[in-house]
């Protein structure tokens, strides 16, 4: 038998992340400031609901669209957090992770060779999983010097008679940046104007510091009916693994994408979509001490790293860092196989997250202040290090 891969299949990369953290794994003593993944466990109440489900015997199947209980958590979280209100019956769904969100969501609405256009550096996943739903990525560079924010007059630049979607991450990972909300009105009338149907994937929202509100473009006159909102628990209430995330939208889209999960997911785990009504009913203080911590790591990250000679943007949101390294004559994807080999810290190429991110390097503080410190003053010894060789 000759086995044939799907050649749109085959031409995709690996994740650069992951592909990175396979050398990690075979390493010990390793100080990882890679993994976008919240250091504290998931707060108790969370977890004992959980528990509490399973033992009364919920062990099945749930609706296609999630628990009716949980989808009216979701419209009145959503409603109260980004001031939009959506219809728990037909105009949410449960999904697992805002990964497979993403997914479905593009598959959705997009024909084959319809433009997808987004910002990078970005999320690993976007590229690819508009290259799955056979869409035409159209990536848009955003710089340091613009506080890594998406402008109106860039989108317009890119748009052609192919452009179906803008799909937006604001707070961003990998650059933690967020949206003015004067750009955020610009962008929301260009897309009334070009009839874009808009992704916007706001993981992150919670995790916004120095007393900054987050800004949804969904909440703008004319977006809600051409906007599909993702959001999900993994990080701001420390639930990676619980895989629960959701969508809103329009009843039509959220029946397109129902109809693809249906077949292929069925739906998300009875125990984490329980957890996940706890969180949202009751999680509020658990998150924002865990934000608190968060903003006192990222004061100190930006802080160290800048002394150091490696420009950073103070991150407004998300749990992140990308510094630029450019100053220390590497390319990112040789600074961080050395910086590992050398000195026994991870930390993830700019490349991974698109080409507009050569140059820097993302850490996460998502970790402890210990291992933060530990991770800095060994990143402050091969800098010297270089400065020697130079």
């Amino acid at each position: 038998m000759s086995i044939r891969v799907a050649k749109h299949v085959e031409r995709l990369p690996r994740s650069g992340i992951r592909d990175f953290f396979e050398i990690v794994q075979g390493m010990s003593d390793v100080v990882s400031l890679g993994i976008g993944e919240p250091d504290f466990a998931t707060p108790w109440n969370i977890r004992e609901a959980a528990i509490y489900s399973l033992e009364r015997g919920k062990t099945g199947y749930t609706s296609n669209l999630g628990l009716p209980r949980l989808r009216r958590a979701i419209a009145n979280y959503v409603e109260r957090n980004f001031h939009v209100s959506y219809n728990p019956l037909n105009e949410i769904l449960v999904t697992v992770g805002v990964s497979e969100a993403i997914d479905l969501a593009l598959r959705a609405v997009l024909e084959p060779g319809d433009e997808v256009i987004y910002h990078e550096p970005c999320y690993v996943s976007y590229n690819p999983s508009v290259q799955l739903a056979h869409g035409v990525p159209v990536p848009i560079q955003t710089r340091a010097e613009d506080g890594f924010t998406l402008r109106a007059e860039e989108i317009e630049k890119a748009l052609s008679p192919r452009t179906r979607v803008l799909m937006m991450n604001f707070p961003t990972n990998p650059t933690g940046a967020t949206m003015p909300p004067d750009e955020l009105k610009k962008i929301a009338s260009l897309c009334r104007k070009h009839d874009l149907v808009v992704l916007t994937d706001e993981i992150y929202s919670e995790l916004t510091y120095d007393s900054q509100p987050h800004y949804s473009i969904a909440a703008y006159e004319g977006m809600r009916e051409r906007t599909i909102f993702l959001h999900g628990l993994s990080k701001a209430y420390a639930m990676t693994g619980w895989r629960i995330g959701f969508a809103c939208a329009p009843a039509e889209i959220i029946e397109a994408m129902m109809k693809i999960h249906q077949y292929s997911i069925l739906c998300a785990s009875i125990m984490s979509q329980e957890a996940a009504i706890e969180a949202l009913e009751r999680g509020e203080s658990a998150m924002i001490a865990m934000r608190r911590e968060y903003e006192l790591r990222r004061n100190y990250i930006c802080r160290e790293l800048n002394a150091m000679g490696f420009p950073t943007c103070m991150p407004k949101g998300a749990f992140y860092v990308f510094s630029d390294i450019r100053l220390s004559g590497l390319d990112s994807k040789t600074f961080s196989l050395r910086l590992l080999k050398e000195k026994k810290v991870a930390v993830v190429p700019g490349t991974a997250f698109g080409q507009a991110g050569e140059g820097f390097v993302r850490c996460s503080f998502a970790t402890s202040l210990n291992l933060i410190k530990l991770a800095l003053e060994r990143i402050s010894e091969f800098r010297s290090s270089l400065a020697k060789a130079a």
